[in-house]
């Protein structure tokens, strides 16, 4: 093997990582962290090739009814799907099948040649609908119950394949090593970074009791994300004699919970400069944001510490908020008094808040950046790529027989 040449990637998922919006934009950038950090980068074809009509038909149903479907459909599917994988992995010569988020694509796959057989995802089916993010949206149709020792043993087969899974969190990889019996070798805990472009360093932003206090929601819906909370810390902070305001971006939130203390910015698009820049204003001149959703992961968190600020969240999922270091994970069910108190003894404290700022941009830098992500992917790559190697080399050299034994 030359050890110098440059991974080749075939890109394995059920939606493109050419649209942005799939897998709330995950997708495109784990494609184009692999191009900038790992190798060359084959995108397959996203569609079920023989079994595309099927597909066709679950997609012009109703969203509510495609988003159960279509991965079960793909699931039941898979044997006549990977066959139109295989064919396109013969087209060429790959050292890695890298599959993101739609494990159901790796079901029934036999390589036409060795390579590498990679996975990651900030969820499986089974552990999320076993986490308290899966029963708090409750989302599965008591008929649904029936297949799932079928989907786990589906699950176990494919994770078992895989020679390296990169889980984006510790809740994760916890859940996944323990569900399918993963192989300390093969799985590893691996954060995935922001959807946006490193900020640099922002300006400080003081806190203290007599100027106004800014707290941010991001989100596009207003009770997923936690926004009641939100509002009542808002509320709760004002009571307690401090000019607490809102701004949320990304919904809208009830008549109810607006005010003249809250500021809505329903849609922005990070693709157009201008409300590229008013997201980034808010990111940067926020004090805290206020998210007290039920998260598999959460992007927004990321940004967020990409810019120097603070989240204050709930402890459930696979957050990527440390306590102390880029904010606090609150216990489930925790109160709008409580993130309140949280975030008046900050404002009781304004060195240790510009301290929780300065650990929160180094957490970014360290740790929740595609940069960190992809070196360290490359490394576990290569190393799997040499010891595969040398196993083959090994295999097909067989005992080492010296010519002049037996010949005195």
């Amino acid at each position: 093997m030359h050890e110098d040449r440059p991974l080749k990637i075939a890109y394995l998922c059920d939606q493109s990582p050419e649209d942005r919006f799939t897998y709330s934009g995950g997708n495109q950038r784990i494609c184009n962290a692999l191009r900038n950090h790992v190798g060359e980068v084959t995108v397959l074809g996203s569609g079920w090739h023989a079994a595309q009509p099927v597909r066709a038909l679950i997609e012009a149903m109703p969203d509510r009814i495609t988003m159960r479907a279509d991965w079960r459909a793909h699931l039941a599917l898979a044997r006549i799907i990977a066959r139109g994988v295989r064919r396109e992995l013969a087209k060429d010569r790959y050292d890695v099948l890298f599959c993101a988020y739609s494990f159901q694509s790796l079901m029934g796959l036999n390589l036409p040649y060795p390579m590498l057989r990679v996975f990651s995802s900030d969820a499986t089916p089974t552990a999320y609908k076993r986490s308290e993010v899966g029963q708090e949206f409750g989302s599965y149709l008591r008929i649904a119950r029936v297949f799932d020792p079928l989907i786990l043993r589906a699950e176990r087969r494919v994770f078992r394949s895989c020679d390296l899974l990169f889980w984006p969190s510790a809740w994760l990889k916890s859940e996944a090593d323990a569900l399918y019996d993963l192989a300390p070798t093969a799985s590893y805990l691996v954060p995935w970074g922001a959807n946006i472009d490193d900020p640099g360093t922002a300006a400080p932003v003081p806190i203290n009791a007599g100027a106004p206090l800014h707290l941010l929601l991001l989100g596009r819906d207003w009770y997923a994300k936690g926004g009641p909370i939100a509002h009542d810390t808002m509320q709760a902070l004002r009571d307690r004699g401090l000019d607490a305001r809102l701004t949320v971006i990304g919904c809208t939130p009830p008549d109810h919970h607006r005010n003249a203390h809250v500021t809505v910015h329903a849609h922005l698009d990070k693709a157009r400069a201008d409300e590229r820049r008013t997201l980034m204003h808010h990111l940067q001149t926020a004090h805290f944001m206020v998210m007290p959703s039920y998260e598999s992961y959460g992007f927004a968190f990321c940004e967020a510490s990409a810019h120097g600020l603070p989240s204050l969240c709930l402890r459930v999922g696979g957050v990527p908020v440390r306590d102390g270091i880029n904010g606090h994970a609150l216990h489930p069910g925790a109160t709008a008094a409580e993130f309140a108190a949280c975030i008046a003894r900050y404002v009781d404290d304004p060195d240790s808040y510009a301290k929780l700022r300065q650990s929160s941009r180094q957490e970014y830098m360290t740790r929740l950046n595609w940069a960190s992500w992809g070196e360290t992917v490359r490394a576990r790559l290569l190393a799997a790529r040499a010891s595969a190697s040398g196993a083959a080399q090994h295999h097909t050299e067989g005992p080492h027989h010296d010519p002049q034994i037996g010949q005195e």
